[in-house]
């Protein structure tokens, strides 16, 4: 699969109406399953810093690290589109952007995330000008952590929401062809997924947004700490496979998340 045949496949599903599936993968043996499966995205995502690598943040994530990750998960996807995170401190100007956008691609990435807002829109621009697909991060940013004092829901003050609702507005007109809302309430997230045309996946967002993401050892329940936006869906499938096929079944019929698993 190319970036842009990736990318229609998720526009056609957004257009009818049916919820786009996106996971975390982090190794070839697991991305296997995760494709298999029927996830039409598979992130290797710089929490893998936590998950992986045992860290309380994503902040430590190298560029070595996300080029590691995403040859590996390559060897390992045959359908679904693969994206990687751009790491803290990668994508500081444009040009840094595109050089380390370029070093995911080569790894095997189709498509490139990176967080923020307004402070982004000119990398965004940088990436999509030079044939890069890249997918937009809002709300809870990790790479932002130390500034919100904790992981924390975003947007739930009306200056806040508006801030976030202009920022998703302004990545979009950028070039991005994916946004990404964490820990945001499921207004804000109606919101903005009624109001963008590119597809909204939410995580901890609500079940009004285009698709859903969630990262894949918080859904197998052997991560240190199960946010409440996750569900461990080891217990309901049985085994890794199960688990990862209730979880794109829940997504797809719309059972998952439900209000345990988002926010007013």
């Amino acid at each position: 699969m190319t970036a842009v045949s990736g990318i229609a496949a998720l526009r056609s599903r957004q257009a009818a109406g049916e919820k786009i599936v996106c996971l975390t993968a982090y190794d070839a043996g697991f991305a296997r399953v995760v494709d298999a499966a029927g996830v039409d995205l598979i992130l290797v995502g710089d929490s893998l810093g936590m998950v992986v690598q045992g860290a309380d943040d994503t902040l430590d994530v190298t560029m070595e690290d996300m080029v590691y990750h995403t040859r590996l998960v390559r060897r390992g996807v045959q359908r679904a589109l693969l994206a990687a995170d751009l790491p803290y401190h990668s994508y500081d100007d444009a040009a840094q952007a595109l050089i380390n956008a370029g070093r995911l691609v080569e790894a095997g990435a189709e498509m490139v995330k990176l967080e923020g807002g307004g402070a982004v829109t000119d990398s965004i621009r940088e990436l999509a000008a030079n044939g890069i697909a890249v997918c937009g991060h809002l709300g809870l940013q990790p790479q932002s952590i130390t500034q919100y004092g904790g992981y924390k829901v975003q947007g739930r003050d009306s200056t806040a929401a508006e801030r976030i609702y202009h920022d998703a507005q302004a990545v979009e007109a950028a070039g991005a062809d994916l946004l990404v809302l964490e820990c945001v309430p499921r207004a804000l997230a109606r919101r903005i997924t009624a109001d963008l045309e590119i597809p909204v996946i939410g995580i901890g967002a609500g079940r009004d947004c285009d698709g859903q993401i969630l990262v894949l050892h918080d859904i197998l329940g052997v991560s240190s700490y199960i946010p409440r936006m996750a569900n461990d869906f080891l217990q309901q499938g049985g085994s890794v496979r199960g688990a990862v096929a209730a979880y794109v079944d829940a997504v797809r019929n719309g059972t998952f998340p439900d209000a345990a698993h988002s926010f007013d």
